[in-house]
Formats: structure tokens, sequence, C-alpha cells
């Protein structure tokens, strides 16, 4: 029998295998990385360098104990060239392994913003441990970094790398912080306290270039409003968009991300897909939350029971220390009218739909207490689904 066979080996591969091992313990199972397949937390990266967590303190289980745990055949450092559903086989270049099911958990890559300088090639993103290996190299002979985007990512690294003892400048083409998340009085409170740390804040501005200095010991940003800035390392945090390519290419149906329906099936019967490459109902969500929901619904199916996926309300933590902050929304939020209440840093936001239903809510400071029971009351994302594969 072919082996049940997983790509990737990040939080949603090693869930899948851990989840469906809890179900059944013999039956093949292979898992096949393009790197190590040390099993870390993808989430401890941003927040990791004022604790001074090297690379390897951040492993948790090297790929060869995670295949001792797993029962399974892992497959490190083996780039899969191409996906052929039709003789349920995979290419790793010259050679070709089979499968009987296949789980594509392939993540998602970083946003490449199109700009112009010489020295665009030097900017980092961190979307894994061996981008957190260089960068933290790089930040061996650096004091400044800017950072380009001001989201979740953004801001949790501006909190972590202040605090570090790095001096911060962040930058984002929108008013204000979270914009595209959050109402602006809880911005300004997350902020405030970001500048009390003693971030710089650059908004309203997009990048345009960046240049080597002329000593190229350092790199000259352009903003878009004319004014310049040096730094020592530039960061990218400009938002992620899930690797479809080799789906497309296999002819399974993609939009934002790779097309599954509740049962986590492309359209293909026999390969399933989750975490930040796969779009369900519309949705692509890269946290942890729903990532799990799809992985104990993926084995369980892939173990004979086929089973939907649904997404209660969810809360996501912003790692920001200086200013903790959860938001939980179910609806866009253009799409009602928020009520805001508390003092100082410690905010509670509830979001109302135009039926005067609650349909989201942000909380700061010490109203983050609250976050299980306010998502009680919130509609589920995903409702549990009746519907047929």
């Amino acid at each position: 029998m072919s082996p049940i066979t997983i790509i990737g080996s990040g939080l949603a591969a090693y869930t899948v295998a851990r989840e469906f091992r809890k179900l059944n313990k013999e039956s093949p199972l292979r898992i096949i990385t393009n790197d190590d397949g040390c099993f870390y937390s993808k989430p401890m990266l941003s927040n990791a360098f004022k604790e001074n967590k090297t690379p390897e303190s951040l492993v948790i289980t090297a790929a060869n104990k995670m295949a001792t745990q797993l029962n399974a055949e892992i497959l490190t450092h083996t780039e899969v060239t191409e996906i052929k559903p039709q003789a349920h086989s995979i290419a790793c270049g010259d050679k070709s392994l089979e499968y009987s099911q296949l789980v594509l958990a392939l993540g998602a890559e970083q946003i490449r913003l199109p700009l112009a300088g010489n020295a665009v090639d030097k900017i980092f993103s961190i979307n894994d441990l061996n981008d957190y290996t260089q960068f933290r190299a790089a930040l061996k002979n650096a004091k400044r970094v800017a950072i380009m985007g001001a989201g979740f990512i953004g801001c949790e690294f501006a909190n972590d790398l202040q605090v570090a003892g790095f001096e911060v400048t962040l930058i984002d083409p929108l008013q204000y912080a979270l914009g595209r998340l959050v109402p602006k009085k809880v911005a300004m409170v997350l902020q405030n306290a970001l500048q009390t740390l003693g971030v710089n804040l650059d908004f309203e501005k997009a990048v345009n270039r960046v240049d080597n200095t002329a000593d190229n010991k350092a790199y000259q940003l352009s903003l878009s409003d004319g004014s310049l800035l040096e730094t020592d390392i530039v960061l990218s945090a400009v938002g992620l968009r899930p690797r479809i390519t080799m789906a497309k290419s296999a002819g399974l149906s993609i939009n934002k991300g790779i097309v599954v329906n509740r049962y986590l099936k492309t359209t293909n019967e026999d390969i399933y897909a989750l975490g930040d490459c796969a779009e369900v109902e519309g949705l692509v969500l890269p946290f942890v939350m729903p990532l799990m929901n799809s992985a104990r619904a993926i084995a369980k199916s892939l173990a004979g029971e086929l089973t939907a996926v649904n997404y209660p309300a969810m809360p996501v933590a912003v790692k920001t220390p200086a200013c903790p902050t959860v938001i939980c929304l179910s609806t866009n939020i253009n799409d009602g009218e928020w009520e805001i209440e508390g003092e100082g840093q410690n905010l509670r936001a509830l979001l109302y739909s135009s039926k005067g239903e609650l349909s989201g809510f942000i909380l700061t400071g010490t109203k983050i207490t609250e976050k299980m029971a306010l998502a009680k009351k919130l509609p589920p994302m995903l409702p549990l689904s009746t519907t047929k594969s």
C-alpha cells in the first residue's frame, strides 16, 4: 500500500501526522520537506530576540525524533517538483513516489513589494527558522532596524526588537497600526505603547526605494513623501501569499489559495490542503487555531471517518507585551458599528452588525482576560456542516 504523504513540515503538517497517529498507528506515513524537518513554533519567531533565543533553542524536536514519534518516513531537504494526481504520485526531481492520499501543507510565502533601488535584495523577511537564523546573524552588527508593515507581524517585531535594544522605525502607508483590522481609537492605544518603548512611527508613507549608502555600511530608504531614512537592517512584514504554484500546475482549483471544500479536499478526491496555503469557502486564515481545527478534521478523514472542518469564533493574540491585544472578528470591520469603552490602555471594543448582533471584538490591556467569554457569544466563522463531499 502506498503511504499517505504530507508535503511540508510546519505546524500544519506535523499536526495532521500526530492527529492521524492517534487514530491509526500502523498505516504507512511519509512526510516530505525541503528543509531539515525540525519541529519548532513558527509564531515564536517574532518575539524571540528580547529573550535572546538562538535558532537551536527554538527547535523543539529534530526530524529523526519526529520520525520515530510518528512512525513515519521523513524525507528532508527534498524538493517536490511535480504532483501527478492521475498517477497518484509526486516527482522529486528524477525520483517518483506514489501516494494513497496526499496532504498539501505548503504554507505561505512573504509578499515582496516591487521596490526600486540597488539594495532591494538585502531586504529581510522572516517566514521560517532559516530566515530567522540569517536575520539574527545580520543583527549582530546592527543598531537600527526599519520595518515595513504595521500589521500583526510588523508590530510584534517592533515591540520585540525595541526591547532587545535596537532603534526601530515602523513604516506603513496606512494612517495607523493594524489599520485594516481595528478602529483608530484602539490602534492609538497600541501605537502609544510602542512609542513609549521608543519605536519610531512613520505612517501614511510607503517605501519606494532601498539603496546602499555611499559608504556601503548601511541602507537608505526613500519614502513616498520625499523623506529619507537611514538604517542598518530592513525587514519586510507586509503580509503573506499562499503557496499555490505546485497545486495550479497539477490542475487543482486555485483562487486566493488552494480551493478546498469543507472536508478540506481539493478538486481531486485524494488530495487535501490546509493551513496557510488553503482557501476554505473563501477564507484564508494564516493563524494557529483554524490550522489545528483543519488538521484534526483531515486526520479523521484519512483514518476513514470523513469529517468536515468547522471554525468557531477564534480570538487571535497580537504578541505586543507593551500593549497586549486580542482580535476576534467574524465579519469585515466596515460591516458594523463599534462600541468602545475603557480607560487608558484597557479597552473593550465590540462590533455590532446592522441587526444589533455581536460580530466581533478587540480587547487591549487587562481586558484581554474577557476573550473566551466574548468568543462564546460570537457566531462561528464556519458552522458545523452537513454538506457531503
